[in-house]
């Protein structure tokens, strides 16, 4: 998959005895496995909360019924905001469409078989990411949205980086320097991420304290709300960086404790992704 190349080419041991070598190898298993792990975990999750967005928001429009969008997001829908209801409704049609187009687009074996449509999904995922971030920023400085200040800022942040992200992505795309795009592409992928991010980071952290914790339920403030605003795709890209850093790195050590990371960071998610489907996303279903 193409978290394979987020750093440098595996190393091989220029000398040295076969069992240092051996060891190098297993350790270089270890790390590549242990990302796969934590994609194919991720992509899991961000199905199920597509499901759950098409379903949801989908079944209340089907039935002409938009006042049930605010029983999930409050401000959802408008009486009389023709404009900012459309919005919101291609908004979550777009998350449908950019989840299951970014899994797709990180599969190697995809890539290498069906060229054409790794290029033409692409050029879809961007446009769409990139429309559905300045949609975003119009919902949290224009429409209103909950949360305070530094929330808004803090998603802001993120609609401004996806932006980045897909330019470099596709500017490096088109000059041939696959590496760095492919590079920029798990960037822009992560960051579009942020809001799936701030949910299963929302449920394990409530879980984890056996209810709200640094944050007003009811006027969804707080601290920790402010945290996660930028945590949402700060970490993750951070992480990312630190992956890259372990593959391209000389030291065993080092490696190793990056496929140990990720397999905490799997587990993680994975209590995450269950506490959001059971706690947000199969109760309203």
């Amino acid at each position: 998959m193409i978290l394979q190349t987020a750093g440098s080419m595996p190393h091989t041991a220029p000398g040295g005895t076969a069992g240092v070598t051996a060891r190098r190898d297993r350790v270089d298993t270890a790390l590549a496995w242990s990302a796969r792990l934590w994609f194919g975990v991720a992509v899991l999750g961000q199905l199920l909360f597509a499901w759950y967005v098409a379903v949801f928001y989908g079944g209340a429009l089907a039935h002409g019924d938009l006042a049930q969008w605010n029983k999930v997001m409050p401000r959802g829908y408008v009486p009389g905001d023709t404009a900012g209801n459309a919005a919101i409704g291609m908004h979550m049609l777009v998350a449908v469409v950019i989840t299951i187009g970014g899994a797709l687009q990180l599969m190697t074996p995809l890539r290498r078989l069906a060229p054409s449509f790794h290029r033409w999904n692409g050029r879809v995922y961007v446009l769409l990411a990139v429309a559905s971030s300045l949609v975003g920023l119009y919902m949290v400085w224009f429409r209103g949205a909950v949360g305070g200040l530094a929330q808004h800022v803090g998603i802001s942040g993120n609609a401004v980086l996806i932006v980045l992200c897909a330019v470099f992505a596709v500017h490096h795309a088109r000059a041939g320097r696959s590496a760095l795009h492919r590079r920029w592409a798990l960037r822009l992928f992560l960051a579009v991420s942020g809001v799936w991010f701030f949910r299963i980071g929302l449920m394990a952290w409530i879980v984890a304290n056996k209810g709200p914790a640094g944050f007003d339920p009811v006027t969804f403030q707080g601290p920790f709300l402010s945290f996660l605003s930028f945590a949402q795709y700060l970490v993750p890209l951070a992480v990312l960086e630190l992956y890259a850093r372990a593959r391209a790195s000389d030291s065993v050590a080092a490696r190793s404790a990056m496929a140990v990371a990720m397999l905490v960071l799997s587990a993680a998610t994975a209590a995450g992704v269950a506490a959001a489907t059971m706690i947000l996303w199969l109760p309203h279903l």
